[in-house]
């Protein structure tokens, strides 16, 4: 993604070349920022223009005007997604996307009635099928809300036929009933 914005050097990084000031102060100032617009931003990948540094009274700094590009993630309503079971809860899941971590509802992890049992794993009923942390899993994007920025919230569904562990894929696709019932 490239932006224009800019800058402020800290005196601290006047004795760096000018590039690599300029690279720490924007991954200071935008690595883990959350947005709307520019996503989750992972890393700085390239400074492409730094314009002439002005000086705001009252502050030690230079502020240069800076093209620059960074590396970020802007998660999409149904998209499908790889994950790992990072905790188990009452009402549901959270799965870790590698960025961000989403939210299973109970009732969005299996076509089956779910409960949650006592050492923390989600059981089906009628399928046994379970899910725990630390399982891999599919799961597809169906809500995001950048209502609180500090913590966006990632609704994922793994309802649908080929989502969820990989052996229910496997499972599904190979359609035999006998397999997914209760073992």
């Amino acid at each position: 993604m490239k932006v224009k914005d800019h800058v402020r050097v800290s005196p601290s990084m006047f004795g760096l070349d000018l590039k690599e000031a300029i690279v720490n102060s924007v991954r200071e100032q935008y690595t883990g920022f959350i947005s709307k617009e520019l996503g989750i931003v992972i890393d700085v990948l390239d400074v492409t223009q730094i314009n002439d540094g002005i000086i705001i009274p009252g502050d030690g700094a230079n502020y240069y005007e800076t093209d620059f590009e960074l590396l970020s993630y802007v998660p999409e309503m149904q998209e499908v997604l790889p994950g790992i079971v990072r905790d188990v809860a009452d009402f549901g899941a959270f799965v870790n996307l590698g960025p961000i971590d989403g939210m299973i509802h109970v009732s969005q992890t299996m076509n089956d009635f779910v409960s949650v049992t006592k050492e923390k794993v989600l059981q089906g009923k009628e399928s046994g099928r379970v899910l725990k942390v630390g399982d891999q899993c599919v799961a597809r994007m169906v809500a995001i809300s950048y209502k609180d920025r500090a913590n966006p919230k990632f609704g994922l569904t793994m309802r649908q036929e080929g989502l969820g562990k990989p052996e229910w894929v496997t499972e599904d696709l190979s359609g035999d009933k006998k397999t997914r019932t209760a073992k």
